[in-house]
């Protein structure tokens, strides 16, 4: 059984710090690793990828590289790449470069990208626009 809060070394070199279920913080956390969150967080998060568990719940703003949200959030969450799975509730705004949004996931807020308004355009002409992905589960094709 892993401990409440502790951290390990996963095999490509990084550090990931866990707070488990039965973890709650009051506080700000500000992590240069990588942060598991199974439990309670009243406090802005600061991490390089966060993981956030389905019974999990953060009130206050996060902020990332990355961000996978499982649970709920009460805040803001900023990041490069988001992923919202089904089971996410979140109460505030999404800022992003990549959005992925699981069918079943609740969301109140708005979503901008983070490079502003409208489509950024390269030197070569390309449009630069941010991806937003919906996904939804892959349904069988009925034959007749």
């Amino acid at each position: 059984m892993p401990k409440p809060l502790g951290s390990h070394r996963p095999i490509h070199g990084s550090t990931t710090s866990i707070l488990g279920g039965d973890t709650a913080i009051s506080g700000n956390i500000s992590a240069t690793a990588d942060l598991h969150v199974e439990g309670r967080v009243e406090g802005d998060i600061t991490c390089t990828a966060l993981i956030q568990g389905e019974g999990s719940e953060v009130v206050g703003a996060i902020t990332a590289e990355s961000a996978r949200i499982a649970g709920h959030v009460d805040g803001s969450v900023t990041a490069r790449d988001v992923v919202i799975l089904k089971s996410a509730r979140i109460r505030g705004d999404i800022v992003y470069d990549a959005l992925t949004i699981e069918q079943g996931a609740q969301l109140d807020g708005r979503l901008t990208p983070r490079t502003g308004q409208g489509p950024s355009v390269s030197r070569s002409g390309e449009s630069l626009e941010q991806r937003l992905v919906l996904a939804a589960p892959a349904q069988k094709l009925e034959q007749d």
